[in-house]
């Protein structure tokens, strides 16, 4: 079983997200994702506004018509900050014989040898990244050659995907301004039913 692990804030989720997503799962032939919100991030202050429940719900609902998507409240029930090796090591122990990819974002790609315990991460996980709209590829390239110094595997799409804030799509919804096409619907009907990021 080949299986993707994809973390996050997902402070909101976002097309970008789904769209990061569906193109490793199609390009890997991966037979599932998880999708598994942080109860709070290492990377990030926590932002109290919005809870994490509702941060997993909004995966969920942004994922519900995908088979190949399971969405994850391991480090939500854990709390606290969670990180990635604790993630992997707990997962490859639930779902033994998984061949396990770790997908991330250009900048994550390029700073995960600086996470806790990257020898963990590497010993479990296939590194994945991804360039953003009008990103130069080749610096993904020289870090996966940096990464493999490292003992990581690597695998890296030349395939661009859409670049979205989700601090852009909070300061639109405080500002009042739509926020249409940059999450799915079902997650904008969530957001303004619930008030969120007001």
């Amino acid at each position: 079983m080949k299986t993707a692990i994809f973390g996050g804030s997902f402070n909101p989720i976002h097309n970008g997200h789904i769209q990061l997503v569906n193109t490793f799962i199609d390009n890997l032939r991966l037979d599932r994702a998880i999708i598994i919100p942080a109860y709070v991030s290492p990377f990030k202050e926590k932002d109290n506004s919005v809870m994490p429940e509702q941060r997993l719900e909004m995966c969920r609902l942004a994922f519900e018509d995908n088979k190949k998507v399971e969405v994850s409240d391991i480090e939500i029930r854990r709390g606290g900050a969670s990180y990635t090796y604790m993630t992997l090591a707990e997962l490859s122990e639930k779902y033994k014989g998984d061949e396990f990819f770790l997908i991330t974002g250009a900048d994550m790609f390029m700073s995960v040898h600086t996470w806790k315990h990257p020898e963990i991460i590497f010993r479990i996980a296939t590194i994945c990244g991804i360039p953003r709209e009008g990103e130069d590829i080749y610096s993904l390239h020289r870090q996966a050659e940096y990464l493999k110094k490292l003992g990581a595997k690597t695998e890296i799409l030349d395939i661009s995907v859409m670049t979205v804030s989700s601090t852009e799509i909070r300061r639109k919804i405080r500002e009042g301004r739509s926020i249409s096409g940059l999450v799915p619907e079902a997650v904008e009907n969530y957001i303004r039913k619930n008030k969120l990021y007001l």
